[in-house]
């Protein structure tokens, strides 16, 4: 019993020190969400450079989860996330020196290293944990993605204070703290490892599992989709609706806040009632929200009996950011039970699947801001990016549809059998 105890003490202290190194790490990854707009003006940007700069440290955070997730197999994640907060902070630090576009670029690829985190330390919180709580302790933790809303609290602050260069120089300080903290407060057991007699290609060979993909497919909106709108919403703020920047900040923050805090409502839901049944009313939810949200700001004109009539139909700023917010609930319980699914399928091998979910999510993290930014230079028209956003979710509907939907049981009836004689088309 008393040893029962220590290891509750011990999940617990894990849990709570790696969710927030989590969210310094995912506050640092989000920096350019803030100081990109000054950085952008400095460098006379257009918006696919500016896209391309946001992305730089969402490619770097993507592409290390992979081998990240399978060192956190192989060594354990107490050294596996030290070691990665620790290498951060130099170049944390560095980006307030940075003059030239290239700069920021090169910077923000060891910056990005930051966003790796979440592979380590996913399949370190989830082991210390019984399989029937798996969901809330990935949840808990994934809920440091909340750190994209505190960058945006605070990073503003420092910005008007003290200039953009403050920011990376306070965020260094904070990361250096926070690996002390970390390391004083974690723990390490030799049970959670990967026997030694599996190799790197073992674990990879999972990854050939169709299902696989499809989790890919849901987590680069759920995740991907929260990176890629919570970095591009404080200069949508100010471009479509003319606002200061500390109150672009500030309802952007109604997006990330519940898209990160409410990842662990997420995790608790799915381990009650499935991930499928999470998800599939995530990617419904998502499907109309994007759908009002990508109507642009449109005037028009029409003859009438008394005279030419113009008429204005879009979102005013109070609808914009109630839609925002209820899409950031989704996401934030769509990104848990993307995971659940992860818990459910693979539980000798959370790390390397995690790692590959993951990597997928990031990418889309990667990618789509630089598509907001090319089509916005090509339309013209900013809410291209929810349109963008649309039809990515139409692909996971349908996805999920033939997958799982389709095979559920429905009012008691098992579904039909198409192969059956009889039933062909």
């Amino acid at each position: 019993m008393a040893n029962e105890l220590i290891q509750q003490r011990k999940a617990w202290s894990v849990l709570i020190v790696s969710t927030l190194a989590f969210t310094v790490c995912f506050m640092v990854w989000m920096m350019f969400g803030v100081i990109g707009v000054p950085i952008k003006k400095m460098l006379n940007l257009n918006a696919t450079e500016f896209g391309l700069l946001m992305a730089m440290p969402v490619l770097t955070g993507s592409l290390v989860r992979v081998p990240l997730g399978i060192w956190t197999d192989r060594y354990g994640g107490r050294i596996v996330m030290a070691v990665l907060m620790a290498l951060t902070v130099p170049a944390i630090w560095l980006m307030s020196y940075a003059t030239a576009y290239w700069h920021f670029l090169v910077i923000g690829l060891f910056v990005g290293l930051a966003g790796g985190s979440f592979s380590v330390g996913t399949p370190y919180v989830a082991r210390w944990f019984s399989k029937n709580k798996q969901g809330m302790a990935m949840g808990v933790y994934g809920a440091g993605n909340s750190g994209s809303a505190v960058n945006k609290f605070v990073a503003p602050v420092i910005l008007v204070a003290f200039g953009w260069a403050a920011v990376p120089q306070v965020y260094a300080a904070i990361m250096a703290g926070t690996v002390v903290l970390f390391w004083l407060f974690s723990h390490s057991d030799p049970a959670h490892l990967v026997p030694s007699q599996v190799s790197f290609m073992d674990q990879l060979k999972t990854l050939k599992d169709p299902r696989v993909l499809k989790y890919c497919q849901y987590y680069s909106i759920v995740f991907g989709g929260y990176v890629a709108l919570a970095l591009w919403m404080v200069q949508y703020y100010i471009g479509e609706y003319g606002l200061d920047i500390r109150v672009a900040a500030l309802l952007a923050a109604c997006f990330s806040l519940p898209g990160g805090v409410l990842r662990a409502v997420g995790g608790v839901l799915s381990d009650k009632y499935g991930a499928h049944s999470v998800t599939w009313w995530v990617l419904w939810v998502s499907w109309i929200c994007l759908f009002l949200l990508s109507y642009p700001q449109t005037e028009f004109t029409i003859a009438t009996v008394t005279g030419p009539q113009t008429f204005v139909i879009g979102l005013n700023v109070y609808v914009f950011t109630g839609l925002m917010f209820i899409l950031g609930i989704a996401w934030a319980f769509g990104k848990a039970s993307v995971f659940k699914y992860i818990a459910n399928d693979y539980p000798d091998n959370i790390g390397a699947i995690s790692g590959m979910v993951g990597l997928a999510g990031g990418l889309g993290g990667f990618v789509l801001p630089i598509l907001f930014g090319a089509l916005v230079d090509l339309t013209g028209v900013r809410s291209s990016a929810f349109m963008l956003m649309y039809g990515v979710v139409w692909v996971s509907l349908i996805w999920m549809y033939w997958t799982e939907v389709r095979k559920t049981e429905f009012m008691g009836q098992a579904p039909a059998d198409i192969t059956q004689p009889g039933l062909r088309a």
